[in-house]
């Protein structure tokens, strides 16, 4: 069962940056969107950014201007470059990538999650 690998959360001052990678732990073929959602204590999971095969990007409103996502497609990884993060960022972090099946639905992967922490 291919997992997605999550890294690069952690603990920032307001102001700082980090940079957050997913990877999957095997291989995935024909990956269409790829994105980043967050989950606050106490609040539903919501959407940060997402990134189409042909590197079409969205934002989350609160995040524009500040997150760039990005992707590799040569190692099937996307990346979340936060910058000038604010306490209101705190969250646990989760990458999704959707898989195109030739039949039926396409699939859904969920990373496992990466704690980003803003200390004011």
């Amino acid at each position: 069962q291919v997992q997605l690998v999550e890294s690069g959360g952690g603990l920032v001052q307001t102001g700082g940056s980090l940079r957050l990678s997913c990877a999957p732990s095997g291989r995935i073929s024909s990956i269409n969107n790829m994105g980043w959602y967050r989950q606050a204590p106490g609040k539903q999971r919501e959407l940060v950014a997402t990134i189409t095969s042909g590197s079409s990007t969205n934002y989350a409103d609160s995040v524009k201007g500040r997150f760039t996502i990005s992707r590799d497609n040569a190692k099937n990884t996307v990346y979340l470059q936060m910058n000038s993060l604010k306490p209101e960022d705190t969250a646990v972090y989760y990458c999704k990538v959707i898989q195109t099946m030739a039949y039926g639905p396409n699939k859904e992967y969920w990373g496992q999650g990466t704690q980003v922490t803003v200390s004011s």
